[in-house]
């Protein structure tokens, strides 16, 4: 599926010399490739399509991105993955050599952004990813120097986890049995194996662990064998389908633990939507801090613009993404690449979840661990940033 995008240069009739002047200004090409169908959809329609929406909306609404001496408004050309790795390449190659666009934005989940990265990389466009979460992070970015890495790596979000839950073991709050599930895939992978570790370095002892593939729809018969092995706690590294779904079998099975942990997806406003006053005290993937007035507007702005409320982690990372690659272009002064590559590894960049600065390409300022409370996601740990709260143990599914 392809969608092609332009906000017009005026509204209503306009002069003819008006009308001359914008038909002869040039505009800026972006590409982006992410699932709209597939088993990632849910999640790219919530934190990543709405999010290119908006910058694009932001961005055109100005004026454009001043690139030396030109205004130039955005053109989107859209594709649709359909959560395939090989779509997905052959969509980058279309973006290069048919479209012919000036910059790529990034693709959606780990799996894709790592396997298109050889291909963004031989076309020389920035590669700035707002989705990916991998140890391999300080080698990709040495494969691949136009890759820059926003998310942190699996080894600090499971560490983030293991933190939040030690804060509750050392309040008392919970005991030190943990049940730890994943999803089969390059996140769920790794998180397993950066998780088991941290976890077991904090001071818990793993009951239970399993595996799914993705796409899995029922998960009853894990939650039923993690209940069996009596846990205090309950980590599952999951995408947004199964992070639904645990926690709805959860629920449904009265899994009796003081923590219950699931991954991407928790940060979602349906989230809290579908499960009500349960949500209260469970944590996942990520955060922000809702209090900060930048975060504040920023969400005001997104649901404004495209009528849905903005999720509590990963959107306002592809936003500020986008805000790099818009800074990085307009301090370059030139849509030459390369000098846009450069512009990032130098660049210090104001976006809405504050300063980024790539060390070796990554970014070091992250959050990684939310919560629930009452109605609201508070990132409970982060790295580098200031404003997370402690967290609370989980009351029950009533």
């Amino acid at each position: 599926m392809i969608r092609r995008t332009f906000i017009a240069l005026a509204a209503g009739a306009a002069t003819l010399a008006f009308v001359g002047h914008a038909a002869a200004q040039e505009t800026i090409k972006i590409g982006a490739s992410a699932p709209k169908t597939g088993p990632l959809a849910a999640g790219a329609t919530v934190s990543h399509w709405p999010n290119i929406q908006l910058w694009v909306h932001d961005v055109n609404e100005r004026g454009g991105l001043q690139v030396g001496d030109q205004q130039m408004k955005i053109e989107l050309v859209e594709y649709d993955d359909r959560t395939s790795a090989e779509t997905a390449v052959q969509n980058i190659q279309r973006l290069a050599t048919v479209d012919k666009v000036d910059f790529i934005v990034t693709p959606y989940s780990t799996g894709l952004n790592v396997a298109t990265a050889p291909i963004i990389a031989r076309y020389g466009y920035p590669h700035i990813t707002t989705s990916a979460i991998t140890d391999g992070v300080e080698e990709f970015a040495g494969r691949w120097p136009n890759s820059f890495w926003m998310l942190g790596t699996s080894k600090e979000l499971a560490e983030g986890t293991a933190a939040a839950l030690k804060k509750l073991h050392d309040a008392g709050e919970i005991g030190n049995k943990v049940a730890l599930v994943h999803v089969a895939d390059a996140f769920g992978l790794e998180l397993a194996g950066a998780g088991k570790p941290a976890l077991e370095a904090a001071g818990f002892e793993i009951v239970y662990e399993a595996s799914y593939p993705l796409g899995t729809q029922d998960v009853a018969p894990i939650i039923s064998q993690a209940k069996a092995a009596t846990p205090d706690a309950f980590v599952g590294f999951s995408y947004p389908g199964d992070t639904f779904a645990l926690t709805e079998q959860a629920q449904i099975q009265g899994l009796d633990v003081g923590a219950f942990y699931v991954g991407v997806g928790t940060s979602f406003p349906a989230f809290a939507g579908r499960f009500g006053a349960v949500a209260n005290g469970i944590m996942g993937a990520g955060g922000t801090n809702p209090d900060d007035e930048k975060i504040k507007e920023y969400r005001a702005r997104h649901k404004e613009v495209t009528g849905a409320d903005a999720d509590y982690w990963a959107s306002a990372v592809t936003y500020s993404g986008l805000q790099v690659l818009e800074q990085a272009i307009e301090a370059a002064g030139t849509k030459d690449r390369e000098a846009v590559v450069e512009a990032i590894k130098t660049g210090t960049f104001d976006t809405v979840m504050g300063e980024v600065k790539f060390e070796n390409n990554v970014n070091r300022n992250l959050w990684t661990v939310g919560q629930w409370k009452d109605g609201v996601f508070y990132g409970v740990a982060a790295n580098g940033i200031d404003g997370a709260v402690e967290p609370v143990k989980k009351d029950g599914w009533e």
